[in-house]
């Protein structure tokens, strides 16, 4: 899940991402800011869900996904959209 918050007297919106994966021991975000390098660490939950929280500057696109156990690259079933990409899948992508 993505939850954006806007502030009117800002330039950026805050972004929480929210994602659940059975077994999961890890989860990291790439490709935010084009940044497929560095990735965000989210933390689980007692629930065994994972979170993160990023700013992101207003009117932007970007395109993402999810690393699972460092191996399996997922999408965000909630994203705005899907772009192909080219190693023939998709990014998930969010509009701000």
């Amino acid at each position: 899940m993505v939850q954006k918050t806007y502030f009117k007297t800002k330039d950026y919106c805050k972004v929480k991402f929210s994602f659940n994966v059975e077994n999961a021991e890890t989860i990291e975000i790439l490709g935010l800011n084009s940044d497929w390098e560095n990735s965000i660490v989210m933390s689980k939950k007692k629930d065994g869900s994972f979170s993160a929280e990023v700013s992101l500057p207003k009117n932007s696109q970007h395109e993402f996904k999810y690393r699972v156990n460092a191996s399996e690259w997922l999408n965000e079933p909630e994203a705005d959209s899907v772009n192909t990409n080219v190693f023939g899948s998709s990014n998930s992508v969010i509009v701000l």
